[in-house]
């Protein structure tokens, strides 16, 4: 099949990836034949697969051929480009022959039927809408092994075609659960909301649990036993980012808040940024106010591990207070910090280093922002050594308060019992 690829969001590079390792055709609109987000290039796998379309001549700029003689569009626009969405979706409108359109984009409740009134339905012009279930880290094997696919679809024929486009990744037991494209759209953002709702509820136990004197992690392991809650989405911490993320939760709240006056999940979000600024109130504290030339170390900067983006990120609220108090940041991460050092660039109060253990040279803490795997089981002896102040302030939960404290740390974590 032909296949135009419109957008630049990473499931339109996922998409453009591996429909093209099964024979497709792709033409990818916009700005060339590789992601101009950072964050993207970084997806682990897609660069690769990408390249090898290109080599294979199965993955062609659009601009060099004919956008308009694809059978299929992909689009993958981002918020905030509607205007965008639209006027592809006018332009396809103009063909004399089938049109199918595949939107994978968060343009709201609603958007897919909006698009479909652009479109020829005598002409079988269709649109169907496809949740863009993806997440940052684990792309590639989601839309390649996906469990279920969650799908609005009303015409027959073009359920037909979208099924044989997706058939090589649902030959394995993958389900189809078919549905209008407003209920599509709204069970993507419902399942946004509920995942954001459970993140908020445990970071708030996690508040109590400090007043309280109880340990947040016995609590959630207990929690985790009833099957009704389960574990998922039940680890405290810092505070949740992701730029879409974020967004769907917030257009979500905005309309929740328009039709019923819920101010449910703005609660959640606001709730969120205090949560994200919990690693620097606990150092603050710990240095009765006064952080003017402490030198700080920062494990962790992408707002989760497996991924390269600080969207709204906690790191990016922390390093703003920190950088406000005076102190010298000494950052590491494994993948984020060359969109770390896009935002704030070549601060003199900014050291950015090569691995974790020249971060923590010298530090008077180590806050733990992003719980990648290199940073669970450091050398606890060298780090003591290296560090000006034993003082460790865990925004993930990822050690053992009791190991630390025998070993000479002052530690910090989350809903832990201080």
């Amino acid at each position: 099949m032909k296949i135009c690829i419109w957008g630049e969001e990473l499931a339109g590079w996922t998409a453009a990836a591996l429909l093209a390792e099964y024979g497709n055709h792709i033409l990818k609109a916009g700005s060339g034949l590789e992601p101009a987000q950072s964050s993207i290039r970084a997806e682990p796998g897609l660069m690769n697969r990408l390249r090898n379309g290109i080599e294979a001549g199965r993955i062609m700029p659009a601009d060099e051929n004919d956008p308009f003689s694809a059978d299929i569009h992909w689009l993958a626009v981002g918020p905030g480009e509607e205007e965008q969405g639209r006027k592809i979706v006018a332009d396809l409108a103009k063909k004399d022959t089938p049109v199918l359109v595949i939107n994978q984009s968060n343009l709201g409740t609603g958007a897919s039927d909006e698009l479909q009134t652009l479109l020829d339905r005598e002409r079988e012009q269709q649109v169907v809408y496809l949740p863009d279930m993806l997440q940052g880290g684990q792309a590639i094997q989601q839309f390649a092994h996906p469990g279920v696919l969650l799908v609005g679809c009303e015409d027959e024929r073009a359920r037909v075609t979208f099924t044989a486009l997706m058939r090589p990744f649902t030959r394995e037991g993958t389900e189809i659960r078919l549905m209008s494209r407003k209920e599509a759209e709204f069970t993507k953002f419902a399942i946004t909301g509920m995942l954001a709702l459970r993140l908020g509820y445990i970071n708030e136990l996690a508040s109590l649990a400090d007043h309280v004197g109880v340990d947040i992690e016995t609590v959630r392991d207990g929690m985790s036993t009833d099957q009704r809650v389960g574990p998922h989405y039940l680890s405290p911490g810092c505070g949740f980012g992701g730029h879409h993320f974020t967004q769907y939760i917030e257009g979500l709240a905005g309309l929740l808040s328009r039709t019923r006056g819920s101010t449910l999940l703005e609660t959640v979000l606001e709730q969120n940024e205090f949560h994200k600024e919990l690693p620097f109130r606990k150092l603050w504290q710990h240095y009765n106010c006064d952080l003017n030339g402490r030198r700080i170390a920062l494990w962790g900067l992408a707002f989760k591990p497996g991924v390269a983006t600080v969207e709204s990120a906690p790191s990016l609220r922390i390093t703003d207070a920190l950088l406000a108090q005076g102190a010298t940041l000494q950052v590491h991460d494994p993948e984020a910090q060359p969109e770390f050092r896009r935002i704030y660039g070549d601060n003199p109060q900014l050291v950015y280093c090569d691995t974790p253990y020249s971060a923590v040279g010298d530090a008077d803490a180590l806050l733990l922002l992003t719980s990648w795997p290199d940073y669970w089981s450091p050398n606890y002896t060298e780090l003591h050594r290296l560090m000006n102040e034993p003082v460790i302030i865990d925004g993930r939960n990822v050690y053992d308060p009791q190991l630390l404290r025998d070993l000479g740390f002052t530690y910090y974590g989350v809903g832990r019992g201080q």
